[in-house]
């Protein structure tokens, strides 16, 4: 039998992922993998804890590790050499087994994977959980389910040996019509063991391709089977029909109306708005390969929707933080995940300790953990991270990774000097 280590984090300061204010480091005594304690020791308690491996973490800056709630993994390959069908299932698989390492690297201990290609991050998911890889918790959905003119609609009319309409099965989503084809895929992906069910509306918003009834039966079924359901919804009739059918939490809401988020409110689902892709994609999408227009567009959109979310925050609806990475524009796994709190800060006004609360403690429930994980309390799961920079003072330190001293998942220390999972270069695909 193995014996459970114990690890004493003790110096620092403590920033714990539910109160509103960093405090004196008090000590957080990690048994296994569950914190035992946050506090100082009894008597008793110091001879116990004597042998205990000890972190002096003075001078740093002691939280949970980050919660990334829309995190693709499998959506798209970079062009390597040699490499004949990135598209693959197989090398999909490997592809999102190395990105989840790069990824836990960064300090991001578990990250909701809405959508990705066949059931590739299915399979990384069990790896990870069975000990053959290292990277974060996931949570993971199939394919998105989407209509004709859906977000991952990729039917081909001239080409229906590709797949006809149910799309080409290398897509990352599966195109559905009615109720029935709806219901079957939810089963479908249930039986395949997937954690959620993703529903795609349109790319921008501009039109609503999924109906209320259709939600209503997704949402129905996948709760049945203890799936939760997620949506890409920009639009303002997607983001009140997803409401009322009583989706889990919506994406994006750009085009969400006072009426929109009324029902969003009275549903108590949260909102995950993603900037960080769109925001990339501004800032950067000339070298990225993103056509003026379409920068344009974004820059346009993404104005809206930062004024939808300003009035989602103001009515108590919880927001949530998902990059969109493994998106063409954040592309690099590992790189961007702190980012969203910086935008919610300079964009949305949130305080930093109310940030980093949406990318850990109220995270939790995107990966299945409320409760469990996100906070450094005890009886919770042991996933810490340390950083030698204080990020309440500057919220960007969550992203440049230069500044982060210690990452540790379920009371294990990471190894991040690995050789094997230093960055590669790859080409990324371009828009």
């Amino acid at each position: 039998m193995t014996t459970q280590q114990r690890i004493a984090i003790t110096g620092g300061t403590l920033i714990d992922g539910i109160a509103s204010e960093a405090r004196p480091n008090p000590g957080v005594y990690v048994f296994g993998n569950v914190i035992s304690k946050v506090g100082p020791l009894s008597d008793g308690e110091k001879q116990e804890w004597a042998s205990a491996k000890v972190i002096d973490a003075s001078g740093q800056y002691v939280m949970p590790g980050l919660i990334d709630s829309h995190c693709h993994m499998s959506l798209h390959q970079g062009a390597l050499p040699g490499v004949k069908f990135p598209s693959s299932a197989e090398f999909c698989a490997l592809w999102a087994g190395r990105n989840a390492t790069q990824i836990l690297h960064a300090g991001v201990t578990g990250i909701s994977v809405p959508g990705g290609k066949w059931f590739a991050d299915v399979a990384v998911r069990d790896s990870i959980n069975g000990g053959l890889l290292k990277g974060p918790r996931m949570f993971v959905a199939g394919r998105g389910l989407t209509p004709y003119g859906g977000i991952f609609d990729q039917t081909l009319a001239w080409t229906p040996e590709l797949g006809g309409d149910t799309g080409p099965t290398a897509s990352a989503g599966v195109v559905c019509n009615t109720i029935d084809q709806f219901v079957t895929e939810v089963r479908r992906q249930s039986r395949f063991a997937v954690d959620m069910i993703k529903v795609a509306d349109s790319y921008w918003g501009d039109i609503q391709t999924v109906s209320q009834a259709e939600l209503r039966a997704v949402v129905e079924e996948a709760h049945r089977r203890n799936l939760k359901v997620c949506i890409h919804a920009r639009g303002s009739g997607s983001t009140r029909d997803s409401a009322k059918a009583g989706v889990d939490w919506i994406f994006h809401c750009d085009w969400a109306t006072d009426e929109d988020l009324d029902a969003v409110a009275a549903g108590g689902m949260p909102i995950v708005p993603a900037f960080t892709s769109p925001h990339i994609a501004v800032v950067h999408g000339a070298q990225l390969g993103f056509p003026e227009k379409m920068r344009d567009r974004l820059k346009r959109q993404l104005d809206v929707n930062y004024r939808a979310i300003q009035k989602a925050r103001e009515r108590g609806i919880r927001i949530l933080a998902g990059t969109d990475s493994g998106n063409l524009a954040a592309y690099g796994h590992g790189r961007w995940h702190g980012m969203e709190l910086e935008i919610f800060v300079k964009e949305i006004g949130m305080s930093p300790m109310e940030a980093i609360r949406s990318a850990t403690s109220l995270n939790a429930m995107t990966i299945g953990l409320e409760g469990r994980t996100g906070a450094i309390q005890d009886g919770m799961l042991a996933d810490i991270i340390i950083w030698d920079r204080d990020p309440i003072a500057d919220i960007s330190t969550l992203y440049k990774t230069e500044h982060l001293k210690l990452v540790m998942k379920d009371g294990e220390i990471v190894d991040r000097t690995t050789e094997g999972y230093l960055p590669l270069k790859i080409e990324p695909p371009r828009a």
